[in-house]
C-alpha cells in the first residue's frame, strides 16, 4: 500500500477503498494467512473453521432436537468496533466500519436489519439475544480490512509485490507475523460474548437418488459487488444470516427457529423469490414451506445439525447444517435450479464424492464455513445417506 494522506495515520477515501478491493479479491489468501494466527484453538474436521471443544456433535443432530434458548438483556460485548484501534482504519470523519463500506463500496443487498446474535453453544441448545447486522461488519469486516492491509503492506515492503499489482496462488501466508491492533484487542474469535457473534446458517442441500444412490449438491459463487460478507468464495448453498423475516416483536419471536430462516433462505436463493415478506406472513399458509415441512415429516428430507464454527478472518459464525432430500422431491420443489441469483452465480449438481469433496475443501477457494460442512458431511455420509 501507499503511504496514507493522514499525518495521523488514518487513511485517506481512495487509500480505504484500495484495500477493501484487494480484501474482496483475496479473500481465500488472507484466510489462509489469518488460520495461522490461531495454532491453538481446535479446527472443524480438516478445514479453517475455528471452533472450541463440544461445537461439533459427535454424530449429527437432526434440527427437531436443537433447542433455541433466548437472553433478553444479554450483556453489551466488550468490542464493538467504535474502539480507537478500529478508527484507525478509517478514513478522517468516519466513525465506525459499516459507514466506510455503505459510502465507498456499498454492496447491493446492505441493510441493517435486526439479527440474532449467538451466545453460548451447548448441544442440544444454542442461546441467543438480539443484535443488528451492522454490529457484526463494525467487528467482523473491520479485522479483516485491517488484516488485508496489515498483510499487503507487510508483502510489499519484503519486496514480492509493488503497489497496484496483483497476486497470484497463496504468497501472502506467513508475512504478517502477530495479529494487528484492531484484532489483537478482539482475541479469541470463539469467544462469543466478547464480540458481537452474529450467527448465519450454512446449509448443505444434498440431491440423493435413493435408486441409483448418486448424490450431488449445489455451490454458490458470492459475488464480491452483491454481498458485504464472503465476496469472491465459493460457499454451500442455501446460507443466510439467522434473522427475522422483518422489522417486528412477533417476528423476532416467530422466527427464532432456524428451519423457517432455511426455508426463507432456500426460496431466495433456488427460487430468486424477494425478501420482502411483511407483518402478518404466515409460514403455515406458505406452499414452499409446506412442501419442505412435509417433506421433513414423510422421510423425503431430513436436516441436521453438524456443528458451530468461526471464519478467522472475518469472525463470521455459522451453525453448519445438512438437508438430504430425494430426487424426485428436490426436482419437484427446485426443478433446475438457476444459474445465478441475487447473491452471484449458482454451480449446480456438483458430485459428493470423495475426489470432489476433497478439491473443495483443500483447494478451491472457498469459504471456512462451507468447506467444513462439506468435510463433516462426507464424514458422516452414511447417517446422512
Amino acid at each position: 500500500m501507499t503511504g496514507h494522506s493522514d499525518p495521523r495515520g488514518r487513511p485517506s477515501g481512495p487509500e480505504w477503498t484500495e484495500v477493501r478491493r484487494r480484501l474482496d479479491g483475496h479473500r481465500h489468501e488472507l484466510a489462509v494467512a489469518a488460520d495461522r494466527l490461531y495454532p491453538g484453538t481446535p479446527r472443524a474436521g480438516s478445514t479453517r473453521l475455528l471452533i472450541r471443544d463440544g461445537w461439533i456433535p459427535v454424530t449429527p443432530l437432526d434440527l427437531r432436537e436443537v433447542r433455541l434458548g433466548w437472553v433478553e438483556d444479554a450483556p453489551a460485548p466488550a468490542v464493538t468496533g467504535r474502539e480507537p484501534e478500529a478508527a484507525a482504519l478509517l478514513p478522517e470523519g468516519v466513525v465506525a466500519y459499516p459507514d466506510a463500506l455503505g459510502a465507498l463500496a456499498r454492496p447491493r443487498l446492505f441493510e441493517d436489519r435486526t439479527c440474532y446474535r449467538l451466545l453460548e453453544v451447548g448441544w442440544p441448545e444454542l442461546t441467543f439475544t438480539r443484535a443488528r447486522y451492522f454490529d457484526g461488519v463494525s467487528v467482523g469486516e473491520a479485522a479483516a480490512h485491517e488484516f488485508a492491509a496489515h498483510e499487503f503492506a507487510a508483502h510489499e515492503s519484503a519486496g514480492h509485490e509493488s503497489a497496484g499489482h496483483e497476486l497470484a496462488g497463496h504468497e501472502l501466508a506467513g508475512y504478517g507475523g502477530g495479529p494487528p491492533p484492531f484484532r489483537a484487542l478482539v482475541g479469541d474469535p470463539t469467544d462469543l460474548r466478547r464480540r458481537p457473534a452474529l450467527c448465519a446458517i450454512s446449509t448443505l442441500t444434498l440431491r440423493h437418488d435413493r435408486r441409483t444412490g448418486e448424490t450431488s449438491f449445489v455451490l454458490h459463487w458470492r459475488d464480491p459487488a452483491r454481498v458485504a460478507h464472503g465476496g469472491g468464495l465459493f460457499q454451500v448453498m442455501p446460507v443466510g444470516v439467522f434473522q427475522p423475516a422483518y422489522e417486528s416483536a412477533g417476528a423476532e419471536r416467530t422466527d427464532l427457529d432456524l428451519w423457517t430462516c432455511m426455508v426463507r433462505e432456500y426460496a431466495e436463493e433456488f427460487l430468486g423469490r424477494g425478501e420482502e415478506y411483511g407483518d402478518g406472513f404466515a409460514y403455515e399458509s406458505w406452499p414452499l414451506y409446506r412442501l419442505l415441512t412435509d417433506a421433513r415429516e414423510d422421510g423425503r428430507a431430513r436436516s441436521l445439525v453438524l456443528g458451530v464454527g468461526v471464519d478467522p478472518l472475518t469472525f463470521a459464525t455459522d451453525v453448519l447444517t445438512v438437508t438430504v432430500l430425494a430426487a424426485e422431491t428436490f426436482d419437484a420443489v427446485f426443478g433446475e435450479v438457476a444459474a445465478s441469483n441475487s447473491e452471484g452465480q449458482v454451480v449446480g449438481r456438483v458430485p459428493f464424492d470423495a475426489e470432489t469433496v476433497r478439491r473443495y475443501v483443500r483447494d478451491e477457494p472457498m469459504q471456512a464455513a462451507g468447506a467444513a460442512v462439506l468435510d463433516l458431511a462426507w464424514r458422516h455420509r452414511e447417517d446422512l445417506l
